[in-house]
């Protein structure tokens, strides 16, 4: 009876099978086979698989030998990056660059690391502390790799609930305009623009060496630095190889995303670069330093192809520090530089909008019915167009689902939010909380895009769309432009701004930026302008002018455009019909306007409609027609085209009062 107690108790449960053991056997478990691992490192060791091209590298034939791969082993592979690493991070007044080595200080090596200087020919300066310690490269890390690394080491990282990384650029949270400085020397004194109007603050080349060895000093000080050698420009005939050494792997994983992202096998091959950038943003230059004007300075040297950081943590720094010196190099190959937005049909027309904050640019170029070459920086070349990022850097304030899918849902593993207010238990992001700043960005790689257009080129554009939000309420809804006034609201880069209610001001504040993107343009605004008349003659393209502003009366009178108007306006672009409509010409501006447009009322195509007091309308037509001669005033002393005649042909194609 007992028996069968105990067997109804354990009724139910499967029954355990064992095999017996010899005699001579330990007893274990055999569910699985044992690690092979002794101690708790090795297990660590074991984790992890080493990963490394295994392409051979093609040398350079000698004359009149047969060309052959050459296999260079992955340690003779490893000590030449090191030893261009070590270059790039050398002083100018000493013996050796720094001795770098690969690898985490914090992870102990398998085995004892190797390490590699680089020696320069003229040593002023036999030793330094610096020369005497190793300096830990990160090179090339993967995103998951900086996420470690910032979230052990950085404070105010975090993974956020869709798993981006959240961080902040300290006090520095956007740009800093009037501490940009630029060499002048032989080489750019009459290439570039100096002067009223120009962006180009002007810097001697002995201050930018005193700000280049204290931004070197500073990173060879640190354990560890972070390096990216990656591309610019994805037209594989005109790319730009660029190395960013920075402290912080925010930095790391913010160009990560926003450069193009080199092959295992492109980067064996990757050489010198072509540009470096020295990223020492936690570390303040010497305000006692010549041309300095607070504790922040990004300097700008194109003789030598370098750009350095010091007092500001602020990403975008890099992005738009490397996107002025396209602005500079690419003209030079009669390539044009563009800030613009641009996407392509499925037909394979292309079109750029250019815009600045406000007028719709990321809006109207994002459409699911067409591919996203682009969100930002563009070039022109023979080729046709090409993005010359890799990746996209979206405003993130009021962000939502519904307004912006495509950005929402990007903001996922590898993305970098930069100073955005989260939930502390949830880890759920608060768009509309400015806490830290307005100016809350995500970056990402552009392949977060469904619709992106992989590689991100396309042929020449169809048409070139420049937006406007005109708050004053008297520019049509959409302009047809011959290429003299595309020339002329190119330069001007009109848009108006409504200024904050708190104080109680409502007036619209017109703002003019030079071929929309003042502060990144190295030459004059007219070469750019020629250049994009020239090519838009040659390859068939159309200016339009469109403004998503405002109508029947100015801001605080009139209403906003509706963006289902402008959405079928822009739909009539692309697919040429508006190119076939009626047109009549406008008053003091001179703009041709369509009689009709599918989807859009008539009655708002001619802004004169659309006001009840018809002198209030003349008068601010008036006063914006001023604003703007006023703005070009400062670009007629620049002389264009044979005997001037380009010039002249601008100057017409403004507003006549």
């Amino acid at each position: 009876m007992a028996s069968n107690g105990n067997e109804n108790r354990t009724s139910g449960l499967p029954k355990i099978q064992t095999t017996p053991a010899s005699q001579d056997e330990v007893c274990h478990d055999d569910s699985a086979v044992p690690v092979k691992a002794q101690t708790i490192d090795e297990l660590h060791s074991l984790q992890r698989k080493k990963s490394a091209p295994t392409t051979p590298t093609v040398s350079t034939p000698r004359a009149g030998a047969q060309s052959a791969f050459v296999t260079v082993s992955e340690d003779e592979r490893q000590k030449q990056q090191l030893q261009s690493i070590s270059a790039s991070l050398a002083s100018l007044t000493r013996e050796t660059g720094p001795k770098v080595v690969r690898g985490d200080p914090a992870q102990k090596p398998a085995e004892p690391s190797k390490h590699v200087s680089h020696h320069l020919v003229t040593p002023t300066i036999g030793v330094s502390d610096s020369a005497l310690k190793f300096t830990h490269v990160l090179y090339n890390l993967s995103p998951a790799e900086l996420y470690e690394q910032a979230i052990k080491y950085e404070k105010g990282s975090f993974i956020t609930s869709t798993g981006a990384l959240t961080t902040l650029s300290g006090a520095k949270t956007g740009r800093s305009p009037r501490d940009k400085r630029v060499v002048k020397d032989e080489l750019t004194e009459n290439e570039l623009w100096w002067g009223k109007g120009s962006p180009n603050i002007e810097m001697d080349e002995h201050t930018f060496l005193v700000n280049r060895e204290r931004a070197v000093d500073y990173l060879n000080s640190l354990d560890k630095v972070f390096v990216n050698d990656q591309f610019l420009n994805w037209d594989p005939q005109n790319r730009i190889k660029v190395r960013i050494v920075s402290a912080r792997a925010y930095h790391s994983l913010f160009m990560h995303n926003m450069c193009i992202r080199p092959t295992p096998e492109e980067l064996e091959n990757f050489g010198t670069p072509d540009f470096t950038i020295y990223n020492a943003g936690m570390f303040p230059c010497n305000r006692y330093t010549h041309h300095m004007t607070s504790s922040t300075s990004i300097d700008l040297n194109l003789a030598r192809m370098e750009m350095v950081i010091l007092g500001t943590q602020y990403a975008g720094e890099m992005k738009k520090g490397l996107f002025s010196v396209m602005h500079y190099l690419m003209p030079k190959r009669q390539i044009l530089s563009l800030h613009s937005g641009c996407n392509m049909g499925k037909d394979g027309d292309v079109a750029l909008f250019f815009g600045l904050s406000g007028t719709g640019k990321t809006t109207l170029s994002t459409d699911h019915n067409r591919y996203l070459i682009g969100d930002d920086e563009h070039c022109w070349s023979e080729n046709g167009v090409s993005n010359i990022e890799g990746g996209c850097y979206a405003k993130c304030i009021d962000l939502s689902r519904e307004k912006e899918p495509d950005i929402w849902n990007a903001i996922k593993f590898g993305t970098v939010l930069e100073n955005v207010v989260f939930d502390e238990h949830t880890r759920e992001v608060e768009y509309s909380d400015k806490s830290v700043t307005e100016n809350t960005r995500a970056a990402y790689p552009i392949e977060y895009i469904p619709n992106a257009k992989l590689p991100c080129v396309g042929p020449h554009p169809k048409n070139v769309i420049l937006l406007a939000c005109d708050a004053f309420g008297v520019l049509p809804p959409v302009s047809r432009l011959n290429l003299a006034q595309t020339m002329y609201h190119f330069i001007s880069g009109y848009t108006a701004l409504v200024a904050g209610t708190i104080d109680g001001i409502k007036e619209p504040t017109a703002t003019f930026s030079a071929c929309f993107g003042a502060a990144f343009i190295m030459l004059h605004p007219t070469k750019y302008a020629a250049m994009l008349a020239e090519k838009m003659q040659k390859h068939g393209a159309t200016g339009w002018l469109v403004n998503t502003g405002w109508s029947g009366g100015s801001y605080g009178s009139g209403s906003r455009m509706k963006l289902q108007y402008t959405r079928k306006i822009i739909d009539a672009i692309h697919s040429g019909t508006l190119l076939e409509a009626e047109y009549k010409k406008t008053e003091v501006f001179g703009l041709e306007i369509p009689t009709a447009v599918e989807g859009v009322p008539s009655e708002i195509l001619d802004p004169v409609n659309t006001w009840s007091d018809k002198d209030a309308y003349k008068e601010t037509l008036l006063k914006l027609a001023g604003l703007f001669k006023n703005n070009f005033e400062v670009f007629t002393s620049y002389k264009i085209g044979q005997d001037n005649k380009l010039t002249d042909e601008i100057l017409a194609a403004g507003p006549v009062f």
